[in-house]
């Protein structure tokens, strides 16, 4: 048993979230939903900073998307792109399910198209979530920054790559854009911020 499988173990079943596995899983759709002890952690940075607007980039199958809703304030709204219309429409069925489907908005298309639109429209968020293609997270980056309150939260998963991150002999163009991403969630004087190792990687960042 893994450290991470002991500490999931502590915690009962979620329906809606048993519910959404399930969905994805039938519809075939690929496996890579935040980790269950990530996606708690989702639902608990969202709370304690008390965030009411929220951007989440990669719906997949609504996994992380009822996470975050779950733990934004009263009246709060999670905007969620979707490079795929059919996932978005799984999603949106997944957090309706859970009894969020008010709490959500998808915009379908190209990510770096819809964060340009947003960022001419002045939205602002209180709260980020990068979970999609490895190669656009240094970009996703900076749009995030630029669409941030003051105060806000910025995550980002799947940064270890299952190892790949770490391993001198991988240098493909996701591997490189992983690097980038995690080193200036390290090193950029705009945020505050810490990495953490388990399951498959999560950064999470602060605008200062």
């Amino acid at each position: 048993m893994t450290d991470e499988q002991y500490v999931d173990g502590l915690f009962g079943e979620d329906e809606d979230l048993v519910r959404t596995k399930k969905g994805i899983a039938e519809r075939g759709m690929p496996d890579i939903s935040i980790a269950d002890g990530y996606g708690r952690l989702l639902t608990m940075l969202a709370a304690m900073s008390g965030a009411k607007t929220a951007l989440e980039i990669g719906a997949l199958g609504g996994y992380s998307g009822i996470c975050i809703a779950r733990g934004l304030a009263a009246g709060g709204l999670l905007t969620s792109l979707e490079l795929k219309a059919e996932y978005a429409e799984i999603a949106n069925t997944h957090m309706t399910e859970a009894g969020l489907g008010d709490a959500v908005e998808y915009i379908v298309g190209d990510a770096r198209e819809s964060l340009a639109r947003l960022r001419e429209e002045g939205r602002t968020f209180d709260f980020f979530f990068i979970d999609a293609d490895k190669e656009g997270y240094p970009v996703y980056l900076e749009h995030a920054i630029a669409l941030a309150n003051p105060g806000a939260v910025i995550i980002g998963d799947n940064i270890l790559l299952r190892g790949r991150t770490t391993d001198p002999a991988k240098e493909g163009p996701s591997v490189k854009a992983v690097r980038h991403f995690n080193q200036q969630i390290a090193s950029d004087e705009r945020l505050m911020s810490t990495v953490l190792p388990g399951y498959d990687g999560l950064a999470i960042a602060i605008v200062k």
